[in-house]
């Protein structure tokens, strides 16, 4: 078991929006959700471990997408929001390795800045609650609450309302990006027609994947057709997911431009993730399993 003062490393996992509808948009601007989330076995790691002052150094393969040192990128934020409400000095050593492509619909940010939220909570020895924790993290996006969570869930409100999801089956996942990145504010102006209604299934079972996939597709991303329209190359990547074999599903997650292939199997992931990869060199493609009891340590 990790203690105070000791360094950690953290799996900061990829965020699946596996539906997300659009239910109305409040007084103050924002928009009212309704999404079934899940994290996939793959994402971003963090290194976290005690220094004489704050450093934060960020390698990896999208490490040059990200703009971490103008001060404003999201692990950095929480790390300093963390500091102040404990009334203590940010001395840490911060090290992201970035997997995941920057803004691409997979709450890159939101997750690294969970897993730096829950590192440094540990590694300070602090006694907040997960509920405050996420209470602190809301004004830095909406994803933070759900990745605190760090496992299956269905969000409401603007991500702050979070309540279990039903039990999921053995899942695999081939993410897909295209090499794109679409700003979510851009995807939501785009947005036309009405809002969707509140769901009633989530109590249903979904004993096998064919189930899950059937149950899922009667409920999109409202967002998809918006995104599309905005990065052309989303369409593209969701047709060539769906015409790999054994993809029981295709959908953009979250804002977009990353896509998923939803399988019952990991050899029919992993054979169109080698295919996708194959025929399109210039997409970013990796094959995981859907996480079923929270992050990956």
């Amino acid at each position: 078991m990790i203690g105070p003062g000791q360094s950690q490393s953290l799996l900061a996992p990829a965020k699946i929006n596996l539906t997300l509808q659009i239910l109305g948009r409040r007084p103050d601007g924002y928009h009212e959700l309704e999404s079934l989330v899940a994290f996939a076995g793959t994402g971003d790691r963090l290194l976290v471990e005690p220094a004489e002052e704050l450093i934060f150094e960020v390698t990896g393969p999208f490490a040059g997408q990200l703009a971490h040192a103008t001060g404003d990128n999201l692990v950095l934020a929480a790390t300093r929001l963390l500091a102040q409400a404990a009334g203590i000095q940010p001395r840490v050593r911060l090290q992201l390795t970035k997997n995941l492509p920057v803004g691409a619909g997979l709450g890159g940010g939101s997750a690294d800045a969970a897993a730096v939220l829950q590192a440094l909570r540990a590694l300070w020895g602090l006694s907040f609650s997960p509920d405050f924790l996420a209470s602190l993290a809301l004004p830095l996006g909406a994803d933070l609450p759900v990745c605190l969570y760090g496992r299956p869930a269905l969000m409401r409100g603007i991500g702050e309302r979070l309540t279990p999801a039903p039990p999921l089956p053995p899942l695999w996942l081939v993410l897909v990006n295209p090499g794109e990145s679409l700003a979510t504010g851009r995807v939501y102006q785009a947005r036309q027609g009405p809002f969707s209604r509140p769901s009633d299934w989530w109590s249903c079972e979904l004993p096998d994947a064919a189930t899950a996939a059937r149950l899922l597709r009667a409920k999109p991303n409202d967002l998809q057709a918006p995104a599309c329209g905005l990065c052309p190359s989303i369409g593209l990547v969701l047709a060539a997911l769906e015409k790999s074999p054994a993809c029981l599903l295709a959908r953009m997650s979250g804002s977009g431009a990353s896509c998923f292939g939803l399988y019952g199997r990991e050899e029919e992931a992993q054979a169109a993730a080698a295919r996708l990869a194959a025929d399109h060199p210039d997409w970013w493609v990796v094959a995981a399993p859907l996480l079923h009891l929270g992050s990956d340590s």
